[in-house]
């Protein structure tokens, strides 16, 4: 096999448009597409022992968000599953994440989409990710603060388009918060600025926001609420206030890091006894023994 660059920074390897390449020498064309318009895709995969989780519910949602802004898949399925595992071979990663974006690709700046479309440029990058800091956060449980969703109005499609969602989990994070809670215009939850919001109530059902426009159809939420179906835990798809949430047993939250993060305190007032709840505890065994 071919060796590849070893120049700083040292151990980052970067896929591109069908070449493997340092950090430091990975680029797109100045007209690329998701570069100048924010015209493109991405999904985010979980690293662990070495394996993919939930990797072909990540594919099927890439597929769906391609096809809702008319953009074509890079390469076939089974090339993509090939350039994630030589990505993460070659950063040696067995415990973290794969970030997978599919941008329209370079044609001249116009708002239009290109007619006949441009390529479509294909970017993988691998890191670790800080297991004792997740470990940590499901021990002591994080904070989030609620601000109001600015965000445009499909959300539902995973867009490199995060701007508000940056602009707000900045502010959280100098509140001394981990996370942001989106709130619409009727004062309801609808998530995190990268997570999913979740709630359980005092009689022990699990709550989180139905599917609609409104948020991002999250691969770690279906899993888990698969998984809750299986343990007879009770669930309700549906809408809750950050006051129902402050008056709920538990609240938590999910991504592709992390199946189920606890959370202690909403805009600074405790939830429940203000400590990670055994249901919360509970749903991230599930979610470990499934995966």
């Amino acid at each position: 096999m071919s060796r590849w660059p070893t120049r700083k920074p040292p151990g980052r390897v970067a896929y591109v448009d069908g070449r493997y390449l340092v950090h430091g020498d990975a680029g797109v064309h100045v007209e690329d597409r998701g570069l100048q318009l924010g015209d493109s895709i991405y999904e985010v995969f979980r690293i662990a022992g070495g394996r993919f989780l939930d990797e072909e519910e990540h594919l099927d949602r890439l597929e769906r968000s391609l096809a809702e802004i008319e953009m074509a898949m890079p390469v076939g399925r089974g090339a993509l599953k090939l350039i994630a595992r030589e990505v993460t071979r070659r950063n040696a990663v067995t415990e973290g994440l794969l970030y997978m974006q599919v941008t329209r690709g370079a044609a001249h700046r116009d708002h239009p989409i290109p007619n006949p479309a441009s390529k479509p440029t294909l970017i993988v990058t691998a890191h670790r990710l800080d297991i004792a800091a997740i470990a940590r956060r499901r021990v002591e449980g994080v904070a989030v603060v609620t601000a109001p969703d600015q965000r445009w109005a499909r959300c539902d499609i995973k867009t490199t388009q995060l701007l508000a969602n940056l602009l707000a989990k900045t502010a959280a994070r100098r509140a001394g918060a981990f996370e942001v809670w989106f709130t619409d215009s009727d004062g309801f939850v609808t998530e995190g600025a990268s997570t999913t919001a979740w709630i359980v109530t005092q009689d022990g059902r699990l709550v989180t926001r139905n599917l609609t426009h409104a948020i991002l159809p999250g691969v770690t939420r279906r899993v888990l609420l698969e998984a809750a179906a299986e343990a007879k835990i009770s669930v309700e798809e549906r809408a809750f206030t950050p006051a129902e949430a402050i008056a709920a047993r538990e609240a938590f939250l999910t991504a592709a890091s992390a199946a189920a993060i606890p959370i202690v305190t909403v805009d600074g007032r405790p939830v429940g006894e203000g400590k990670p709840g055994p249901l919360t505890g509970r749903l991230a065994e599930i979610y470990a023994a499934r995966s």
